[in-house]
């Protein structure tokens, strides 16, 4: 018997949270070549509505930008509305919010909205998307994290915490909805070749990869297992920092790394 199409695993519909630019654009195009129909959630509504328009173009495939605010709990009411009589196969959190610089430069305001976008808004997701999976016996969860949340990044200390945290969330419901025939992968990228990206740094980081190539490493590994590092200079500096090195070398070589992006981006 021949193994079911990513369609037939994880389609028909596709929803993907922070989908304007950059990775979730991304996932967005790989998606619907893939044949899905897509639900876009983002909160530019000029961008969102231009990548849909796009996409919809370029695929053929429906395509429904729902603009909302993900580090608000009313996006689950609108996607809520967006859904409504679909059959979601496949749910992309990409969404993420950050600053590169000492957590008590920031006023707790900004810490907190890291925790709203990155903590509290893939919970929502999951509870938003998940249940009618696992009745349906099938169907998707990627969640994306980050390298930097393998351990402690300073100067972007609530962003990598927020990253752990989706890491274990995401590994924990890889066993608790397996069962279910529900597949759940947490992607941890390293550096992304996005317009945020390029904006907020004067150099790229090594290992620094294309949005795309980031998207189509990830759907392909939805289902082989609970975690998955693009990238083969990210997978080597995994093993390195987790394996090889003690944990406090690698916090001192992470805080080096982190300064020296923060005065770059100065110099810009």
């Amino acid at each position: 018997m021949s193994r079911p199409s990513f369609f037939e695993r994880y389609g028909p519909v596709a929803v993907v949270a922070g989908a304007s630019e950059g990775l979730g654009a991304a996932f967005a195009e790989a998606l619907a070549a893939r044949g899905l129909e897509l639900v876009l959630l983002a909160r530019r509504e000029s961008a969102l509505r231009a990548c849909a328009a796009r996409i919809e173009e370029t695929h053929r495939v429906k395509v429904s930008p729902v603009v909302c605010d993900l580090k608000d709990a009313s996006f689950v009411e609108a996607l809520a509305g967006a859904i409504a009589g679909k059959h979601v196969g496949t749910g992309i959190y990409n969404a993420g919010f950050s600053f590169l610089s000492p957590l008590l430069d920031h006023p707790l305001a900004e810490a907190l909205q890291v925790v709203d976008v990155n903590v509290k808004g893939p919970l929502r997701f999951v509870h938003a998307l998940a249940p009618a999976m696992r009745q349906e016996g099938r169907g998707g969860l990627v969640l994306m994290s980050s390298i930097a949340g393998f351990h402690g990044a300073p100067n972007l200390a609530a962003y990598a915490a927020s990253k752990a945290f989706n890491i274990v969330l995401g590994e924990s419901l890889w066993a608790e909805l397996r069962p279910s025939g529900v597949d759940v992968l947490v992607s941890c990228a390293g550096a992304i070749r996005t317009p945020n990206y390029a904006k907020a740094l004067a150099r790229e980081a090594p290992g620094t990869l294309d949005a795309r190539a980031v998207a189509e490493h990830t759907l392909d590994a939805l289902g082989a297992g609970p975690l998955t590092v693009p990238g083969a200079v990210n997978k080597v500096a995994r093993f390195v920092l987790g394996r090889m090195m003690p944990r406090v070398s690698v916090i001192n070589l992470m805080e080096r790394s982190t300064r020296s992006l923060r005065d770059e981006r100065g110099r810009s």
